[in-house]
């Protein structure tokens, strides 16, 4: 197909003749058409890709979605399994360690041994940062748990291990023969003072029995001290039984052990008197548990029945008066 021509009137000849066009021209016009033709690809290549996903771009929202959905399972697995070291925290405090005498492990203790200080600063600065260190942190805390559990459950095993020597230690016995006791003339708590008269806590029980009656270790141990006095608790005699626990034996008229000495259950210690700050014959005796006075008369096991246990809690809550 011939080219056609473009043709222009001439004022000055009065005749038409051929328009020529200069090729400056030719390459603007060539340059406006490219320029478009790349405007409108451009313009075509952002409408494509910004309402239609390349195959590799659904392919990555898939691996997406898939991970995300991972993530959440796994995150339902943590939430499980934290609960269920918890529930082994809460029997091993409430259940295992009381059994064996043992002090529970405070919660901030078993979540104890690391800190967030620069332990997750590498994972923030992305979208889900929150998420994932969400997630290592639980991860940490349960581990965490995990150790001090398996320390306590090796604590639990000498402790099992060791059972028949720690009951025979832990005090369980009267400090005097049922046959030579007369009464228990007062129990542990606040109790009206028989020389200042006044309310005053009373930290141990008094046995009533008469002047050089033998007084009996309640548990095997070591005599801790011996102490011989004429005012406060008199002669005494301190038993440290081990596993936390200390027995007292106070106004005695004369102590029969040594410091250091070893003893064992039912061996007698000393003879009952009245030395010290006293009203009359009677035994001053004491259980300690890590140096604290508990009441002692949760320690008669062997030597009661639970009918005249009941009847000993019964006269604990009457308002006797100490001798001491």
């Amino acid at each position: 197909m011939a080219k056609q021509k473009h043709y222009i009137f001439n004022q000055l000849t009065q005749n038409f003749e051929v328009l020529e066009t200069s090729r400056s021209r030719k390459l603007l016009r060539f340059v406006l058409v490219f320029l478009g033709f790349l405007g409108a690809a451009f313009l075509f290549a952002v409408l494509l890709f910004t309402f239609f996903k390349s195959p590799k771009e659904k392919m990555q929202a898939r691996e997406l979605e898939y991970m995300k959905l991972q993530y959440e399972i796994l995150n339902d697995r943590l939430d499980d399994m934290e609960m269920l070291v918890t529930e082994m925290e809460e029997r091993d405090n409430n259940l295992y360690r009381v059994m064996f005498e043992a002090d529970p492990i405070p919660s901030q203790v078993r979540r104890s041994g690391f800190s967030d200080a620069d332990r997750y600063a590498g994972l923030y600065g992305y979208v889900n940062s929150g998420q994932v260190v969400s997630a290592a942190r639980k991860l940490d805390i349960i581990k965490s748990q995990l150790y001090h559990q398996s320390v306590s459950y090796d604590t639990l095993f000498a402790l099992a291990r060791n059972k028949s020597d720690m009951l025979a230690h832990i005090p369980g016995i009267f400090p005097l023969k049922e046959t030579e006791l007369k009464y228990i003339s007062s129990f542990f708590g606040y109790r009206p003072d028989p020389i200042y008269k006044i309310s005053k806590f009373h930290s141990g029980i008094d046995f009533s029995a008469a002047l050089g009656t033998e007084a009996y270790a309640t548990g095997d141990g070591v005599v801790y001290d011996v102490e011989r006095n004429e005012w406060g608790y008199g002669n005494m005699v301190t038993l440290d039984h081990g596993f936390g626990y200390k027995t007292r034996y106070a106004h005695l008229q004369k102590p029969l052990v040594r410091k250091g000495q070893k003893v064992k259950r039912g061996q007698c210690i000393g003879l009952i008197g009245n030395t010290g700050k006293t009203t009359g014959v009677h035994l001053h005796y004491e259980v300690l548990k890590n140096d604290v006075q508990i009441d002692p008369i949760n320690f008669f096991y062997n030597d009661l029945t639970p009918e005249q246990y009941n009847q000993i809690l019964e006269q604990s809550t009457l308002p006797t008066q100490t001798m001491d």
